[in-house]
């Protein structure tokens, strides 16, 4: 998992890097913000759509429910340092010129 956020990192300081200028960074985070929700409402609602009979019977719908939260919550992380890794391309971008 280690190895995602670190290409993650390098990820965003590379696009701060080629990018010239300042990112907008409010615009990046709320945009991870928006796919994490969208991509937990999609693993819940997938997970729920599969068979609700079994969810009403056993803990599987809270399952479904957490599984969905996690993946909004990776997303965000991911975001995140998306956006800390355009601070340091923009920093090598300085420190190059």
């Amino acid at each position: 998992m280690v190895l995602l956020e670190a290409l993650t990192i390098a990820a965003g300081a590379i696009y701060g890097y080629l990018k010239p200028g300042k990112e907008d960074r409010a615009a990046l985070l709320k945009n991870g913000l928006i796919i994490g929700a969208v991509i937990g409402f999609v693993v819940a609602g997938f997970g729920i759509l599969v068979d609700s009979r079994i969810l009403l019977y056993s803990g599987v719908g809270m399952m479904i429910g957490l599984m969905g939260m996690f993946a909004f919550i990776l997303v965000v992380i991911l975001a995140v340092l998306f956006v800390l890794g355009t601070f340091i391309g923009d920093w090598l971008e300085e420190k190059m010129k």
